[in-house]
């Protein structure tokens, strides 16, 4: 659809229809295209996909209308619907002021020579311009000029926070998808149940899953008013989640990549079901409810209308030629009043209201999912010891009060049964539900209409509703999978999937759960990947150990905008003040700074004073690093760590011990360069769990027998890591024969890589 700017609109053309969008005060109206002679001086701005709706993201400031810049075909549902992605938004001003210079597709039709656009706002770092737009709009109040100044500064300072929320939540989590002729809010089940089928997309959409219906409501109720379908056309119903579609081939004759690769694997003559290969199309639809939505910390538990934070339904649909399978499955928060303090990393959860006070909001909650699923077998996988185990205890309790026979408690303490990353553990779970995965039945239709119907559903929780529900849910979805495909003699009774399919649909999965992990959780920087248990004086505020809580106080406020963000999308009241977070967390960043360059004024004087103490004249410094020592034969028991600088000179690298009490370095190590072997960086060794740091381990040798290094950890966690707290336990020898020194770096995450030269003169450089 083409885009116009007229004197007092903003003008949508589609065919010959037309919606004018006042600039004034974002009023819409539904014209002809041919009214467009009418408009003062209109001017062909570009194309774009479609109509997200309007925002105002502060009282301050004016209406923005949001458009669908861009958009990428995911790929084709059963009956050849398509479904897009959304990759760019544009967000226009509603107001007086020029209009943005906009990098859309330019419209042949309507051209009239324009020149492209050499300014794109695409992104939160290239939204100056849109920025600078918003502010330019000013009240016409008189103010004193420093008072007015002073306002001005702040107001855009808001803007640019509350515009980069804005894009990144479009634009950088994959989030939004559409369809324009199938709906992607209500299941295959629900779509064959429903009386609407004739009616337009937007009106037979399900109510939860309508992201953006607060945003297009004016439109919508422009139809109601004037009783006519010219509005259909503008409505597109969005939800937030995932899509993906992908066509497997059952062919038990094609290896692997890791199967060809592996010697261990020689090629296996197996008979295929049929000469030509079944194929089938598999899909992975995710639909967030609008209910409750928000981030992790500010999103918790269930609301006074019995809706749960983190809220997903997931269907896996199946398709091969005229058959269509459907299995559902969702997730969602435990319905109980609690809480999580988002000050520091993996905040210990806390009930806020008590057994009585939650049964009825617990109650409208399951007795809307069994209007909705008719059963549900909820799977609990939190753990049933620790900081979690309030959690599910609370939510044992309400189920036990409700006591209804369609609701099914199943408990899987999944840490302990997959310690480890032992995922595979996981069958105990589906091999224990067996019957009531089978009993569960799912959703088959053809083209005669409905074969079956799916009787009941599983509600998978655990904390977050993130990695280990995921996990699950992928575990059961693969039974279910299998089972059809068997039925449908897709695959021979006997066999497992395929494994290079079985590859195909662990990614799908696995992207799944990034993706709703990153609506939820924020990007992987902000997934509780600093986790630090203590602060030392010594060089703690220049590396992560120190500035854990205060980056987990930013990620606060981090959320705070985007929660608001999310809010007035939804048409939901924001509830704090942002001028006052954005206050605070400007005051914070400046202490934050100010702690930051003193630290390191005093590491810096340090490392300055050893170096000079330690090196002999003939030696030239490189440079030095504060780390903490790891070496149980240094520590007493009531330390918990030991300070080591390191220094590195163009011959040797020193490892000296620091005395924090004494203030004093009490004993030191020099190490030749010369006999420096191999340098090898990566995750560190680990027997449970995910690496946590970043090792970079020296291998050298000791006159001339081999075998001795030293390995140095970098002090950040592992992106992926799911949250499960404590410092990793390590494997350390002492200074004697084979020394194996584990020292942790508290230094800002830095790679380092390390080549040994053959020049005698500097045989070691390091580079950041």
């Amino acid at each position: 659809m083409e885009l116009f700017q007229a004197k007092d609109e903003y003008i949508l053309q589609s065919g010959d229809r037309a919606l004018w969008c006042s600039r004034k005060d974002g009023s819409v109206t539904l014209k002809a295209a041919t009214d467009l002679l009418l408009a003062w001086n209109p001017v062909c701005l570009g194309l774009v996909e479609g109509i997200v709706g309007k925002i105002q993201l502060h009282t301050d400031l004016p209406l923005g209308l949001v458009l669908i810049r861009q958009k990428a075909l995911v790929g084709h549902l059963p009956g050849n619907h398509k479904v897009y992605k959304i990759t760019k938004i544009a967000v226009i001003p509603l107001s007086d002021e020029e209009p943005l210079e906009l990098e859309l597709e330019l419209c042949k039709k309507h051209h009239f020579g324009i020149d492209k656009p050499e300014k794109l706002v695409q992104s939160p770092e290239d939204s100056k311009f849109l920025i600078k737009t918003f502010s330019q709009i000013k009240s016409n109040v008189a103010v004193p000029i420093k008072k007015k100044v002073k306002e001005n500064k702040e107001k855009e300072r808001l803007e640019r926070r509350l515009l980069e929320e804005l894009y990144k939540i479009f634009m950088d989590s994959d989030s939004f998808y559409y369809s324009l002729t199938y709906d992607l809010t209500n299941s295959v089940q629900r779509q064959g149940d429903s009386d609407r089928s004739g009616l337009p997309l937007w009106k037979q959409v399900d109510d939860r899953f309508f992201w953006n219906k607060h945003m297009i409501q004016d439109v919508i109720d422009l139809q109601v008013e004037i009783q006519t379908r010219q509005a259909d056309l503008w409505v597109t119903p969005i939800i937030q989640g995932f899509v993906q579609v992908e066509e497997l081939v059952v062919n038990y004759n094609e290896t692997s990549d890791e199967e060809r690769s592996s010697p261990e694997s020689p090629p296996k003559e197996i008979t295929c079901v049929d000469d030509i290969h079944p194929r089938f199309t598999v899909a992975l639809i995710s639909r967030r409810s609008r209910h409750r939505a928000g981030m992790r910390y500010k999103r918790r538990g269930v609301d006074t209308d019995g809706h749960v934070a983190n809220y997903v339904e997931t269907e896996q649909l199946i398709h091969v030629h005229s058959h269509t399978l459907s299995f559902v499955q969702t997730r969602g928060s435990v319905p109980v009043f609690w809480s999580q303090a988002g000050y520091r990393y993996n905040p210990r959860p806390r009930i806020e209201k008590g057994e009585k006070e939650t049964m009825p909001f617990f109650a409208a909650h399951f007795e809307e999912q069994l209007r909705l699923y008719k059963k549900q077998v909820i799977i609990n996988l939190i753990d049933q010891s620790g900081r979690e185990k309030i959690i599910g205890d609370a939510f044992l309790k309400q189920v036990l009060l409700y006591n209804n026979p369609n609701l099914t408690y199943v408990s899987f303490d999944f840490h302990e049964h997959c310690r480890g990353m032992k995922f595979e553990n996981v069958q105990t779970l589906t091999d224990a539900i067996s019957d009531i995965i089978t009993d569960m039945k799912w959703a088959w239709v053809d083209q005669a209409g409905v074969i079956c119907k799916q009787e009941g559903f599983f509600r998978v929780n655990c904390v977050d509703c993130l990695d280990r529900t995921n996990v699950v849910q992928a575990a059961i979805a693969r039974v279910v999978m299998e089972q059809q495909l068997k039925k449908l003699g897709v695959m021979p009774p006997e066999q497992p999937l395929p494994l290079k399919c079985y590859r195909i649909y662990q990614v799908m999965w696995a992207n799944n759960g990034d993706t709703i992990s990153r609506q939820y959780a924020g990007t992987a920087a902000l997934k509780g990947d600093f986790t630090r248990t203590g602060e030392r004086k010594l060089a703690g505020v220049m590396k992560d150990g120190v500035n854990s809580a205060n980056r987990y106080y930013l990620n606060r406020f981090r959320d705070a905008y985007r929660q608001a963000v999310i809010d007035l999308m939804m048409g939901v009241p924001v509830t704090e003040d942002l001028y006052s977070i954005f206050s605070k967390e400007k005051e914070h960043e400046e202490k934050e700074k100010e702690s930051q360059r003193g630290a390191q004024e005093q590491v810096s004087l340090l490392l300055q004073t050893y170096m000079q103490l330690l090196l002999p004249d003939d030696e030239q410094f490189h440079g030095g690093w504060a780390l903490i020592g790891c070496d149980m034969s240094l520590m007493d028991a009531n330390s918990k760590d030991v300070d080591v600088l390191l220094l590195l000179s163009d011959k040797a690298y020193y490892i000296a011990y620091y005395d924090e009490e004494a203030d004093k370095v009490d004993q030191y190590q020099r190490l030749n360069l010369e006999g420096l072997e191999k340098i090898e960086i990566g995750p560190e060794p680990t027997l449970f769990g995910k690496p946590k740091f970043c090792c970079m381990r020296l291998h050298y040798r000791n006159g001339d027998t081999s075998g001795y290094f030293h390995t140095l950890r970098a002090a950040t966690r592992h992106p992926e890591d799911d949250g499960k707290g404590g410092r990793a336990n390590l494997t350390r020898t002492s200074w004697g024969s084979r020394t194996n020194q584990l020292t942790r770096l508290r230094a800002a995450p830095v790679w380092l890589r390390a080549e040994v030269s053959s020049s005698t003169s500097s045989p070691l450089s390091i580079r950041r």
